[in-house]
């Protein structure tokens, strides 16, 4: 569950800002999150704006937020981004269209940042592909398991046609054991072995499972590996672990699996399919 609603409590439902500008915005979040007592190093920055289709004059500005967070006797630092909607000298955390029941909120979603299309995240297809499909997943979740096999799968037959990027997105307050899975997985493809993304989703190992040493012994099971805890802990994987997290929260992506098409978040996750193959 997200922090965000509990950040937000302390900021009006709809608030009057005079000609907003973005540095404005930003002060008026900092003003009112900052407010609550128990946030501290407080840090706000706009990741993006688009237009609001069918909604003229409005403005979804997405919004990262970076803060030390007291609960009770211990603080936690959390990384969270959010949407506002911004009209004219109205500010508002959700916009809703009356007739239709549409919730802008879910529906808005920035475009993939470019630069998160890098060669350690291609699994599969050409970087000179016709089209790009993300794809943020955590290897025990129920559905991905079935949905990216099998759609990673059907794209690697069209190398010209996808290129296919992968971001390890392990939930970890549901599936703890993907945390340390995933790290596996890096650590893997690092060390040069092959068709590790597939793979990874064969892993048998219970989604409470903490003890790194008996994910280690799932993992190579399956991949005929020799990994051990230490492997997860190098620099090198916490970096890519960490590049991976960080394209989670900019592109605001919520839970798994969730994929881009070509830069746009694709809810219905089977673009892929409309695309004339060769």
């Amino acid at each position: 569950m997200s922090l965000m609603p509990k950040l937000f409590t302390t900021l009006l439902l709809c608030a009057s800002l005079s000609a907003a500008t973005d540095g404005e915005v930003i002060q008026f979040l900092k003003k009112g999150i900052g407010n609550n007592p128990a946030i501290s190093n407080l840090v706000i920055k706009i990741n993006g704006k688009q237009n609001v289709p069918t909604m003229a004059g409005w403005e979804a500005y997405f919004v990262a937020i970076d803060a030390d967070v007291k609960q009770g006797s211990t603080n936690q630092h959390i990384n969270q981004s959010g949407t506002y909607f911004v009209s004219g000298n109205v500010i508002a955390p959700e916009l809703v269209n009356l007739k239709t029941s549409e919730r802008f909120n879910d529906t808005i979603t920035p475009r993939l940042n470019p630069a998160l299309y890098t060669k350690a995240n291609l699994i599969s297809g050409n970087v000179s592909a016709k089209n790009k499909v993300a794809i943020f997943s955590d290897p025990l979740c129920p559905f991905c398991r079935k949905y990216v096999p099998e759609t990673v799968s059907y794209m690697m037959k069209y190398p010209n046609d996808f290129a296919v990027y992968y971001y390890h997105f392990p939930l970890a307050q549901l599936h703890p054991a993907a945390v340390a899975l995933t790290k596996y997985a890096i650590a893997a493809e690092q060390s040069g072995v092959d068709n590790v993304t597939l793979r990874m989703y064969q892993v048998e190992i219970n989604a409470n499972e903490k003890d790194d040493q008996k994910i280690a012994d799932a993992f190579n099971k399956i991949f005929k590996t020799k990994l051990v805890p230490a492997d997860i802990k190098r620099p090198s994987v916490i970096k890519q672990f960490e590049f991976d997290q960080n394209a989670v929260q900019t592109s605001m992506v919520a839970g798994t699996p969730t994929v881009f098409f070509n830069g746009v978040k694709d809810t219905t996750k089977a673009k892929y399919k409309e695309v004339k193959v060769k």
